[in-house]
């Protein structure tokens, strides 16, 4: 099936005449946690890439600080949890004793990188281009002025200073909220005497301030919040001497326990773990890092933090915040051109024509998502069409794809729609939509107790000419229009029959009560995607032990499932040649010799998000490819409910393969090497060959 075969070319099985190795050695394995660093640190060396655009990179340092709220939010808190009360360890074997030291210790590097690169590059950078971000100490005195009249009429009367004492005692801070510790001298009105005080920032205030023209002097002028908190702190405490303002943040427990088997109802279990998510244990204090250590000692004793959670911040530190100045700066020689999606092959005013002849492709964000949203909204609107089954796990604000399902309803066609509430991040939202749905007339499904419905499956059922088709949409993102011009995913439009019935049982399955449904074209989590991908990673292993060629070759954003590893090494002892696209943490330890020499795993970074899973096994010369929601992750394969489906389609399955599998193991731009140690190489083109970025391609060939 492949067009062009990538490098490195495949090789005849090797021998090993050593013993055969434990391959659940914790030597075998990276840590999880560690890797998910290792990834940020590729996101953020792109904002340390001067061939990018500014603005560009000023969003990727951002995007590397808010990845990293989130790591501590879910997986820190998960250590810590786990270290509380106890737990399995990870196949890497670290216990999170340790796993929290290791991780203190690298996060504390990059933390120091984004800071430095924040202060010493990126913003003298944009301030040489015109954009400037001002600090206090660069303030002129008009600028000044003006600042002041500013903080006295819009921002004091909606600060609430809480001076600390007996009947003060420390109030609740909220996730990752801006606030202000102050320290102070003398005695107020009632004779207490000075102390600490902390200034919370309220969330309606914007934390950062576009300046005027006429008062800064230039079209792009910028101040932060935090600064204009700290010059103007002492309005806040009148007659007192104010010593030290320092900024700081805390980082809490984002992850929501909800015992399902408990819970009569469980939007509304849902509901209210979201009103204490804000307060719940904190795991991180990002603090100034000029702030006394009295004073910091104060702090992490009232979240009850050790030293190891605590990181001295040489800047702003909600960095993140500065994502704002992207969209306010109308620059567009500092950000990527523009593009435009292509439009699919397939008549908008007929599409079910379209689809009968052949199957559809789309490759995000490449192909257009408006090809998606118009055979929705067709079929809303079509009379012979009766039912349309969706999941949502991610919708995004106002899509024009709820409106088409609430059309669909309101013109009297059965819309069912499975809402993941626990998909994280985006509980609220998707508890809101599940109720305008309902209002609208729309079965809303809440999926299963205990399992996630992470499946991206739509089904459309038509009346034609006295009989039923089913038409049917498979994907490996969201359906989201906002993430698909920003993220790469896969999907498939088909009427193939087989495919067809297979999602209407699991729709069945996910709606009703019924046993396992036995479905013949595509693989099921938790039922058959951990097993089917086990029989044909072995096939693979039986082919090379017969002496043959043998091959796999897959994409994904993460891999730790220990099962689906052991089986990729084992394949590596036969001789398989395994190449592997993995986005962001990987577990599996390649070139390890004897284990996974002939293991290699790249991860590549770029404008877009990696997001498509793809799996591709060479099948004796009859490849076979797959494309899937679900990473090789053990919640994906064991926890949650996914779908893998076959591009059937020859010509399909060619273009799939070269798209997301060839070009990118020939990308020599943008790819990163993973090595033994965990650490990852960054992949040059050679000095006698072109440069091949897989992204730039993509864009080229489709879009052009």
């Amino acid at each position: 099936m492949p067009r062009r075969k990538p490098s490195p070319a495949p090789r005849k099985p090797a021998a090993h005449a050593a013993p055969p190795r434990d391959f659940r050695a914790r030597e075998l394995y990276l840590n999880r946690e560690l890797s998910q660093l290792e990834f940020n640190q590729r996101v953020l060396a792109q904002a340390m890439d001067p061939s990018i655009p500014l603005l560009e990179r000023l969003r990727y340092l951002c995007i590397s600080c808010t990845n990293l709220d989130e790591f501590f939010e879910i997986r820190v808190a998960t250590l810590r949890t786990a270290q509380e009360y106890g737990g399995p360890l990870p196949p890497d074997g670290l216990d999170p004793v340790a796993a929290l030291a290791a991780i203190h210790e690298k996060a504390t590097e990059l933390v120091k990188t984004q800071y430095r690169h924040w202060n010493e590059e990126l913003r003298p950078a944009l301030a040489a281009a015109g954009i400037r971000i001002l600090p206090r100490e660069s303030w002129n005195a008009r600028l000044r002025r003006w600042l002041h009249q500013m903080f006295l009429e819009q921002i004091l009367p909606v600060l609430s200073p809480l001076g600390l004492d007996p009947a003060h005692p420390f109030p609740r801070i909220l996730n990752k909220s801006l606030n202000v510790v102050v320290v102070l001298e003398g005695r107020d009105a009632f004779g207490r005497s000075g102390g600490m005080a902390i200034v919370r920032a309220p969330r309606s205030l914007p934390r950062i301030v576009k300046l005027p023209r006429e008062v800064s002097g230039g079209e792009h002028d910028f101040v932060l919040l935090s600064a204009i908190l700290s010059a103007f702190v002492e309005e806040m405490f009148p007659g007192m001497r104010v010593k030290g303002a320092y900024q700081f943040r805390v980082t809490r427990n984002s992850e929501l326990f909800v015992d399902e088997e408990e819970v009569e109802n469980l939007a509304h279990a849902i509901k209210d773990e979201l009103a204490g998510r804000g307060f719940r244990r904190a795991v991180r204090l990002e603090i100034a890092e000029n702030c006394p250590t009295p004073i910091v000692r104060t702090l992490l004793q009232n979240f009850d933090l050790p030293e190891s959670a605590l990181y001295r911040i040489n800047g702003p530190v909600n960095l993140n915040r500065v994502i704002a100045v992207y969209d306010m700066v109308n620059r567009p020689e500092l950000k990527f051109p523009p593009f435009t999606p292509r439009p699919a092959r397939i008549s908008s005013e007929e599409p079910f024509t379209s689809l009968r002849r052949h199957d559809v492709l789309l490759h995000h964000p490449y192909e257009s998502f408006q090809t998606v949203l118009d055979l929705v909204r067709h079929a809303a609107h079509d009379p012979e069409v009766l039912a349309i089954k969706q999941t949502l796990y991610r919708a995004g604000v106002d899509s024009p794809l709820v409106e088409s399902l609430i059309a669909a309803a309101r013109n009297g066609k059965d819309v069912t729609v499975v809402i993941e509430l626990r998909a994280r991040f985006d509980e609220e939202a998707n508890l809101r939509l599940a109720d305008r749905l309902q209002e609208a007339g729309v079965q809303v499904v809440y999926g299963v107790v205990g399992y996630k419905t992470h499946a991206k499956m739509l089904l459309i059922v038509r009346r034609e000419a006295g009989r039923l088709v089913r038409y049917v949409h498979l994907g490996t993102g969201n359906y989201n229009p906002g993430t698909a011009r920003a993220y790469t995913d896969i999907g498939l439009l088909t009427s193939d029959p087989d495919i067809g019935n297979d999602v209407h049982l699991i729709f069945q399955q996910l709606s009703g009560l019924c046993s396992q449904v036995r479905l013949k074209r595509l693989l099921q989590s938790p039922f058959t995607l951990h097993k089917g991908l086990l029989r044909l990673i072995e096939r693979e292993t039986a082919i090379a032990r017969a002496g043959r060629p043998a091959m796999i070759r897959a994409k994904m954003n993460a891999i730790n499932e220990p099962t689906v590893i052991r089986a990729l090494y084992e394949a590596s002892c036969a001789g398989v040649q395994i190449d592997l696209i993995v986005r962001g943490a990987c577990c599996l330890r390649p070139g390890v010799p004897g284990v996974s020499e002939n293991i290699r795993v790249r991860s590549v970074v770029g404008r877009f998000l990696e997001h498509s899973r793809v799996y591709w096994f060479g099948n004796d010369g009859q490849p076979e490819i797959y494309c899937s929601s679900a990473d090789w992750m053990e919640r994906n394969l064991l926890r949650r409910i996914e779908t893998c489906f076959p591009i059937l389609d020859n010509d399909l399955a060619a273009r799939v393969y070269e798209e997301t599998i060839g070009n990118y193991l020939a990308d020599n731009t943008q790819a990163w090497e993973l090595l033994p140690d965990g650490s990852y190489r960054k992949i040059q083109p050679p000095e006698d060959g072109m440069p091949h970025s897989a992204q730039q391609t993509l864009l080229a060939r489709l879009c052009g």
